[in-house]
């Protein structure tokens, strides 16, 4: 995973491959699912605490229902981190997010880093659809692009 801009991570087909996956997730459901790339940490810093950091500033938290996910991917020493808003975690147990994250680490070993994200994205739409289904009047409330950062 090293070595790249995180903007270069991904191929053009495998970007659209992870918006498409987001954007199928969110189809049935009020949650809002993103994926953040970027090349590092800060030095000697928390992989969860720099996640939590980043939910935050990319407005995670700004959901109406509060049932926003982050993948997020960090490519200088291989860190993975996936968070959940309040709302999604008063519904679900807490070892769905385990299942979600072995699940995309098992790609990513295999170095399918674009499928094992699409497949873990695609768990947390089923999981949102089952307690935020998607209303008549849903908006898309946060973008379905991947994001990147340094």
């Amino acid at each position: 995973m090293h070595g790249k801009a995180p903007i270069f991570f991904f191929s053009k087909e495998e970007k659209k491959q992870i918006s498409e996956a987001i954007q199928k997730a969110e189809s049935h459901t009020s949650g809002e699912i993103r994926l953040h790339l970027l090349r590092s940490f800060k030095d000697g810093s928390d992989p969860l605490t720099e996640g939590k950091h980043l939910f935050e500033t990319l407005g995670m938290t700004q959901t109406q229902e509060r049932n926003g996910i982050l993948f997020l991917l960090e490519l200088t020493h291989h860190h993975f981190v996936i968070l959940g808003d309040k709302g999604i975690h008063e519904k679900v147990e807490s070892h769905f997010w385990d299942e979600i994250r072995d699940l995309v680490i098992t790609h990513f070993k295999e170095e399918k880093f674009a499928e094992g994200l699409s497949k873990g994205i695609e768990l947390c739409g089923e999981k949102l659809k089952a307690h935020f289904p998607r209303k008549d009047d849903d908006v898309n409330e946060l973008s379905d692009e991947i994001s990147f950062g340094d």
